[in-house]
């Protein structure tokens, strides 16, 4: 894929501390032309750090950057793209009710020569930068209307606008579809052949493997290991990044499966699943697959109350019940850890301490006053089981990084002491080590009795973890199977079942 092997990027020697905090020691990259370049680390390894160096939003300790043969003073951020180095966060910054173009040339609009915006010229522009990169977007397109891959592009589109030559992709794919992120490595490889060098951050080995020339891997801010993708194995990678084996990423622990605690009849809801039945035991982990689009996420949110059946029923060890809100499920111990954590599960601008207990507050109290030492108590004992990386239980969620945002979640879920426990896509979009933490908690909660929902679009999760799999496609049951009779092919035959049927 590469063109050359010229090199454009030179971070030497690079040192950064934050309040007393060695956040990168010693660290050197290398960006070459015309290739995609993987930085790897568990969250707080000091990956956002580096790139956030590199495009001028901190100024380093100790080190030097070179660009194009040339050292760099770099003072602002729109020194950097002047310069042809952009970045693409993973929380994107768009303004929805603007246009696609407008969004493109936000700031830096061109002008008539009486001074206003030239609109013309700013959507011929536009045009020729979307063709020319394949994307299929008409210029005028109101963002709101956009999918979140279709944001995605709309921020690589701006960031080729600054003619850039080095553009940093922070966990692009992390909400899009299978088919998406195919469309989009797609385009990772075009710009690669145009000579763009790429930083793409990645927690999925397999777009790792897939698209990435080199690799670089960073372990609690210091450089572990650079070199060829095509010369590292996925289970050495995982060595370098949290220095443990692959075998430890699903640690499985036989739990007594016992009496069977919800039982799910024919439960539908128009257009997004049909006649769904299961059972979940106490002790077991039913693992819920399929392809994007299956109605698992809705599945589960019409179990919690959070959309309404048209039709089926559900029961709590052997009662009928209906859960017409979330509070309902709740009482009844049924609590779920929602796919979006930053939208439903967190409130980002509270600390640690009340989002931890936002769902059992009411445990804190005595004689009708909140006692601080039971707060104190129940988060040290949930923060401290999950080890979750924090200053004090009083830092604001916002400021954790994704993996400790989501350990927070699951410490608000565990608080409420439910004996049902679902877990929407529990991993995604957190590192490697913080996966293999949920794993083991997971384990631990079925041992202890409690039952687990797991939803997951990664199919070495599902197989890892579960005693149980159902698979769903286009709304509808196609297959449960047994943890032994389980494997990847199995899975996936049922994921597309109704589409080869009669082939």
């Amino acid at each position: 894929m590469a063109l050359d092997n010229e090199v454009i990027v030179e971070m030497k020697h690079i040192d950064m501390w934050f309040q007393g905090v060695h956040a990168l020691d010693d660290v050197s990259l290398t960006l070459r032309r015309g290739e995609v370049h993987a930085l790897m680390g568990e969250n707080g390894a000091g990956k956002s750090t580096l790139m956030k160096i590199l495009i001028g939003l901190y100024v380093p300790n100790k080190g030097e950057i070179w660009y194009k043969g040339e050292k760099l003073h770099i003072r602002s951020v729109m020194d950097t793209k002047k310069l042809g180095i952009s970045m693409i966060f993973q929380e994107f910054n768009q303004v929805k009710y603007m246009s696609v173009m407008e969004n493109i040339y936000l700031g830096r609009e061109p002008k008539t020569k009486t001074g206003s915006i030239d609109f013309n010229k700013m959507y011929e522009d536009s045009k020729k930068l979307l063709e020319s990169l394949g994307v299929d977007l008409e210029p005028k397109t109101k963002m709101a209307d956009l999918t979140v891959a279709k944001f995605q592009l709309v921020e690589i589109v701006k960031a080729i606008s600054y003619n850039a030559d080095v553009i940093i992709m922070d966990e692009p794919t992390s909400a899009l579809s299978d088919s998406e992120i195919q469309y989009l490595l797609k385009m990772v490889r075009l710009l690669c052949s145009q000579g763009k060098a790429i930083v793409f951050i990645s927690h999925k080995l397999e777009e790792v493997y897939g698209v990435c020339n080199r690799v670089t891997i960073l372990r609690d801010g210091h450089f572990i290991h650079s070199g060829l993708v095509s010369e590292i194995s996925e289970a050495q990678m995982i060595k370098y990044m949290v220095n443990r084996d692959v075998s430890e990423l699903y640690p499985k622990q036989e739990a007594e499966i016992g009496e069977v605690v919800l039982e799910v009849k024919n439960l539908t809801r128009a257009g997004e699943f049909k006649d769904v039945s299961f059972t979940l035991r106490k002790g077991e982990i039913l693992g819920f697959a399929g392809l994007m689009g299956a109605g698992r996420t809705e599945l589960m949110e019409t179990i919690m109350g959070m959309r309404k059946p048209d039709s089926g029923e559900i029961y709590l060890y052997g009662k009928k019940i209906v859960n017409r809100i979330p509070e309902d499920a709740i009482k009844r111990g049924i609590i779920m850890v929602p796919e979006d954590r930053k939208k439903n599960g967190l409130i980002l601008k509270l600390n640690i301490r009340d989002n931890i207990l936002m769902s059992s507050i009411k445990k804190c109290v005595r004689h009708g006053m909140i006692q601080k030492s039971l707060e104190k108590k129940y988060c040290d004992e949930f923060g401290n089981k999950l080890e979750i990386k924090r200053s004090s239980d009083e830092q604001i969620c916002a400021k954790l990084s994704g993996g400790n945002q989501q350990k927070v979640v699951v410490a608000r879920v565990l608080n409420a002491d439910p004996d049902i426990i679902i877990l929407d896509e529990p991993t995604r979009g957190i590192d490697i080590k913080t996966k293999s933490d949920i794993h083991r908690l997971m384990s631990q909660l079925a041992c202890e009795g409690k039952s687990v929902i797991m939803v997951s679009s990664e199919l070495a999760e599902v197989l890892g973890i579960s005693d149980r799999i159902i698979v769903l496609n286009e709304g509808r049951l196609t297959g449960i199977l047994d943890r032994s009779e389980a494997d990847p092919s199995t899975v996936m035959e049922y994921a597309i079942k109704n589409e080869t049927k009669g082939s």
